[in-house]
């Protein structure tokens, strides 16, 4: 059974889990008394793995996190040692808690780059004190749950299990992984101590280990079997994957099939395709035909895309190592940024500007819409101002987010869906928290609902990601402001 969120209160993050300089620019908030309040977006600026799109993941983590931020005494005791921060500002984290609002779309969403997955709504101090927990927490599962979905793209009606505890970066990165991929379309993961805390169902069968540990692995396979005749699953590359393995594993399963009982072998080595199709005309010509065979051994989504086109016959593919690392693309490009501060008593847009222009932000307070066709398939994300109204009728232009002279129009009326929502207010969630099962569907869902080609491991088509016309003109207004003022101030000097 999963621990309840409450339950989890133990082994949530300190406050002091945050970059130096985000305490250090908060006690300069404080101390010049700028508690306006702002808000601020998380986005990420590229796809991960050369692909189209993510699957948003981590939320229900965060907003954990969120509730239960404190300093503890020993915290502020480690800050005053550090010889940066006066007493009224440690006093004043003393008292700290997340009192502020949170948008983000639902956990296990589909997401694209440019679009704000959560914008935060709070004074300066809290805002900059909560980024690197927001950026951690959302960068990283939202890379795992992204890795698990174009694997169990892969893998198709195969079923893959997340194998990768061992290796993942350090026991935290290991739970957190755990949970991604499960949302992402793993099935099972091989970390008990995830499988208790998330009620992610466990798997696992057997080490090398311990077929060395007896004096044959035939007999390793039948003590095995006495002890779990409902979930035999035999590692028969130890020492002769067709010539010992394979006879041992057929004498233990033809004996468990008799008694009622179901088997399976796993290869954890060599030529995955060739010997998969040897083992299942062993196993069938044995009268085994329902034995599943499970493979492992440094598996990518490519590589299982490969072998599923060829039809090898797999049912279960253990993945590990790039599962729970990320493989070769090791983080999402996610950032956080001021897009809007208060004037007066009205919030105002705010944006980066940057030689790269990808590296120049939208301004406002945000919403992402998501339009459909008649099929209930998605065309494109528009990023618009908060409360934008969306026109009944006639033509509506769709404004690339970096290139000025690119669009597409989009006939009106068309269905459309608000992707960001209140999650938290006052500093508390505001919505029982789904179950993960719950989320994974979801995921499954969202993904179903797009095209095969924008799910492509190789060469995916992308997906239109636009501004709306009124963003697109905000954003040139500001830029040009900006321009006209340092043109000023380079000609009077």
């Amino acid at each position: 059974m999963a621990v309840s969120p409450r339950g989890r209160a133990r082994e949530r993050r300190s406050a002091l889990f945050t970059d130096l300089y985000e305490l250090t620019m908060a006690q300069g908030y404080f101390l010049h008394g700028i508690d306006q309040q702002a808000v601020f977006d998380m986005f990420f600026r590229r796809e991960p793995f050369r692909g189209s799109l993510a699957v948003f993941a981590g939320l229900g983590d965060l907003i954990d996190q969120l509730e239960g931020l404190r300093f503890e005494p020993e915290d502020i005791a480690y800050l005053e040692s550090l010889g940066y921060f006066q007493p009224p500002f440690l006093e004043y984290l003393r008292e700290f808690t997340f009192s502020g609002e949170l948008y983000a779309m639902d956990e296990g969403s589909v997401v694209f780059p440019q679009e704000p997955l959560l914008r935060v709504h709070t004074n300066m101090i809290e805002a900059q004190i909560i980024e690197g927990m927001v950026l951690n927490t959302i960068n990283f599962q939202t890379l795992i749950a992204t890795k698990a979905a174009r694997v169990k793209t892969a893998a198709g009606d195969g079923t893959v299990v997340e194998f990768g505890l061992r290796r993942a970066q350090g026991w935290d990165g290991a739970l957190a992984a755990s949970r991604a991929a499960y949302i992402g379309g793993a099935a099972a993961t091989s970390n008990t101590l995830a499988g208790r805390m998330f009620g992610i169902p466990v798997s696992g069968t057997m080490a090398h280990s311990w077929v060395m540990a007896f004096d044959s692995e035939l007999e390793a396979f039948e003590k095995y079997a006495d002890l779990y005749p409902e979930r035999s699953v035999l590692l028969i590359d130890t020492y002769d994957t067709l010539d010992s393995g394979l006879p041992n594993a057929i004498t233990v399963g033809k004996r468990l099939q008799a008694a009622g009982h179901s088997f399976g072998i796993r290869l954890d080595s060599g030529d995955i395709e060739y010997l998969s199709c040897r083992v299942r005309e062993g196993l069938d010509a044995a009268g085994l035909h329902e034995a599943k065979i499970a493979v492992s051994n440094e598996l990518t989504e490519e590589i299982i895309e490969q072998l599923v086109s060829r039809r090898v016959p797999v049912d279960l593919w253990g993945v590990g190592t790039n599962l729970v690392t990320g493989g070769e693309d090791a983080s999402l490009t996610g950032v956080y940024k001021l897009a809007a501060k208060q004037y007066n008593s009205e919030l105002q847009p705010t944006m980066k500007l940057s030689d790269n222009p990808a590296k120049t932000s939208n301004p406002g307070v945000k919403q992402v819409y998501r339009f459909f066709d008649r099929q209930g398939e998605p065309i494109a994300d528009l990023i618009a101002f908060d409360h934008e109204q969306i026109p009944e009728s006639g033509y509506m232009v769709f404004y690339h987010p970096q290139i000025d002279s690119r669009w597409f129009t989009l006939k009106l009326p068309q269905s459309y869906r608000a992707q960001l929502s209140c999650k938290m207010q006052a500093g508390r969630r505001v919505a029982p928290e789904p179950s993960l099962p719950e989320i994974q569907r979801y995921a499954a869902e969202e993904l179903g609902r797009f095209d095969d080609t924008y799910k492509r491991i190789i060469n995916p088509h992308l997906y239109k990601v636009s501004l709306s016309q009124r963003m697109r003109d905000t954003k040139q207004q500001m830029i040009s402001g900006f321009l006209e003022r340092y043109e000023r101030r380079y000609t009077e000097s």
